[in-house]
């Protein structure tokens, strides 16, 4: 689920109620290809049908059905000078994408469909969208730093002992009067990158997105750690829009790094500029176990 992305994504994040049966649920949603082939027949899907879809635990999720995970992956709550980012916590979260939307509002449907009766607390469907070739909402190039290659991806995502993925998933809700109020030349300088191509500036704050994700602010400064990211736009123009971060290493220390960054506990007490066109609302860490760790869950 973090190969090359399809035009549309689903968010599916689930808070499960105390008394819930863990066991049933994580049977449940282990079955994830099956409920993948129920809304596409494999033998029929083109690429407009194909869905391709994983599923991440909570880590107190996790500790309950399958033991501890070789790293830990507790994501706690941070206050910056430019907003917070808090810890929303949660159970269960679902990734999956396609280019056809109605195959992801059904595969939503499937998969809380056949969780243990009164077992959900709450959950929160998000279904995520390309813009204008691959922007945020913002107008810049979103996911720049990927790797291109496969092998590459998989050495970022993949933890080599289980085959596993640590991911994190942030909603973040944009700004727009802001982002429509100032010049490209303020919003570049925030950024660190140009809005029409991408281009890294030469000439930057330490405070710019660019440099608060790499070793500083000289120009093509080495990045201390990768991930995969698989972040799409979202939302409607009369309720909520913004960008949904989703990533993947093979260490959640890749995230501590980047987020401690941002919120200036970085070492340097400086925040992330970008944090001036979004606001973070929702945040945590996930277990995305591998092919064969999730099969014993079944």
């Amino acid at each position: 689920v973090y190969s090359e992305g399809k035009n549309h994504a689903l968010y599916l994040w689930i808070n499960l109620k105390p008394g819930a049966n863990s066991r049933e649920v994580a049977k449940s949603v282990a079955k994830i290809q099956k409920y993948v082939d129920q809304v596409t027949d494999p033998t029929m899907k083109d690429d407009d049908d194909e869905i391709l879809a994983g599923v991440g635990f909570g880590p107190n999720f996790f500790s309950q059905v399958a033991g501890k995970t070789m790293k830990s992956f507790v994501y706690p709550h941070r206050k910056g000078a430019l907003g917070d980012m808090p810890s929303s916590g949660g159970d269960v979260f679902i990734h999956a994408k396609c280019n056809t939307p109605s195959k992801l509002f059904e595969l939503a449907q499937v998969i809380i469909k056949n969780l243990p009766k009164d077992s959900v607390e709450n959950f929160e469907d998000i279904y995520s969208f390309v813009y204008k070739n691959g922007r945020d909402l913002s107008g810049f190039i979103d996911g720049t730093e990927n790797r291109a290659d496969e092998e590459g991806r998989q050495e970022t995502a993949v933890e080599k002992e289980t085959g596993g993925s640590y991911v994190i998933t942030q909603k973040w809700l944009h700004k727009l009067d802001v982002i429509d109020g100032e010049k490209d030349r303020t919003l570049e300088g925030w950024v660190g990158r140009a809005r029409n191509d991408s281009t890294e500036l030469s000439r930057k704050t330490i405070t710019s997105h660019v440099a608060r994700m790499t070793s500083g602010n000289n120009f093509n400064a080495p990045k201390p750690v990768e991930i995969v990211r698989q972040s799409m736009p979202f939302g409607s123009l009369s309720g909520e829009k913004g960008l949904f971060f989703i990533g993947y290493a093979a260490s959640p220390q890749n995230f501590e790094y980047m987020l401690d960054r941002m919120v200036g506990s970085g070492g340097d007490g400086q925040n992330d500029d970008i944090m001036r066109l979004s606001q973070n609302v929702k945040g945590t860490y996930w277990y995305f176990p591998g092919a064969s760790e999730l099969k014993k869950l079944e």
